[in-house]
């Protein structure tokens, strides 16, 4: 087994292949899903695996994922008020376009910088 390396001699922290993490241990999505958070605890440890060949270069990069101890995760703060607010203060930020002031339904492409119709209007100022 490639990513097999309980005593972390290899990489530096106890080191295991997908699937096969000890018991009492789990990643920020397995805490998230129980209600749980690591609460400033350190990375204890980690799963390695091989990700996606990408199409280009045709090499598979090594994924990880860190573990954190289930026993000393604390439960995950709730939503307040003030934290409700500025969330969707946030996301109507993302969601007004910064040419035409806009709020839209969903969030404007970052790859376009504005709405699409303010990102269209020089290509079609220029064919009129």
């Amino acid at each position: 087994m490639r990513f097999f390396d309980p005593q972390g001699e290899e990489y530096g922290i106890p080191t295991f292949p997908r699937k096969l993490a000890p018991e009492g241990l789990a990643t920020r999505r397995q805490l998230r899903s129980k209600g749980l958070r690591p609460n400033g605890q350190p990375v204890i440890a980690q799963i390695l695996w091989l990700g996606r060949r990408d199409p280009l270069t045709r090499v598979r990069p090594v994924r990880a994922a860190y573990l954190y101890r289930i026993d000393l995760a604390a439960p995950v703060r709730p939503m307040t008020p003030g934290r409700t607010r500025a969330v969707a203060a946030m996301m109507r930020a993302r969601r007004t376009c910064p040419l035409c002031a806009v709020t839209f339904p969903y969030v404007i492409p970052t790859s376009l910088g504005c709405c699409p119709g303010c990102a269209d209007y020089p290509t079609t100022a220029l064919a009129a």
